[in-house]
């Protein structure tokens, strides 16, 4: 029997349905992220978003739905069984190890590896040349966007085909916003997918390939960045006008 080429999105939840007990959050919601692409999801407080990636991540039993990633059925598996297939995650809070210095932060990310990580710490080095400056000093006193530039690079330790991250730039300023977007983007043009949560819906969509509009844990909108910041009704409703 000759295989079927795979069409379907790198990485996909697919018709996710599921919560924490006994309330379903999500409903029949899809998200899904090509190979190097980025992918955003956005919409009020409440949607689902965060539930929406978490299920993904597998921290959250789905009663209907799949996961799948590069064409494998992984939607049994634990978190951590899903970091050695290719899955980072940077959760929004409790993301760093304060005490511990940018480095250690850096070499504790790569406790699933059992090759040489020193290219790797160079290359998030080379992404985020501040941590090089402040590699001895311990994370805990680093400003917030700092913080996040550890906790990404931290991920970016395992070498993931997927990096997934919740609201990355929650309260940090536009201009590190911006320099988080930029590098988020040079990430994502290594060939590393993007899949992220984000409450700066305008700006997050302007660097989306993708978009998904998540309304009470159902899909509203789905389409490309740019159209749907063209799109009348999503910028009434879900950007300010």
């Amino acid at each position: 029997m000759s295989e079927t080429p795979v069409t379907e999105p790198f990485l996909i939840g697919e018709a996710m349905t599921g919560g924490y007990g006994g309330a379903d959050i999500l409903h029949d919601c899809t998200i899904a992220v090509e190979k190097g692409e980025i992918a955003v999801i956005v919409g009020p407080n409440g949607a689902g978003k965060s539930t929406a990636m978490k299920a993904v991540f597998g921290m959250l039993k789905l009663r209907k739905g799949a996961v799948r990633l590069n064409g494998e059925d992984i939607t049994a598996l634990t978190p951590q069984a899903r970091v050695s297939k290719g899955m980072g995650f940077v959760p929004q809070t409790s993301n760093i190890f304060p005490s511990m210095t940018v480095e250690e932060n850096l070499e504790m990310g790569a406790f699933i590896r059992r090759d040489d990580y020193r290219e790797t710490i160079e290359q998030i080095y080379t992404l985020f040349p501040i941590l090089r400056d402040k590699r001895r000093q311990a994370a805990g006193e680093l400003s917030g966007g700092q913080r996040q530039q550890v906790a990404v690079g931290r991920a970016l330790m395992t070498k993931p085909s997927v990096l997934m991250l919740d609201e990355p730039t929650a309260g940090v300023s536009p201009i590190v916003m911006d320099e988080l977007f930029d590098r988020i983007i040079e990430i994502a043009r290594t060939g590393i997918s993007i899949l992220m949560v984000e409450q700066n819906a305008r700006q997050a969509l302007e660097i989306a390939d993708k978009g998904y509009v998540l309304v009470q844990g159902a899909n509203r909108f789905t389409d490309t960045g740019q159209a749907l910041l063209a799109d009348p009704e999503v910028r009434k409703s879900f950007l300010g006008g």
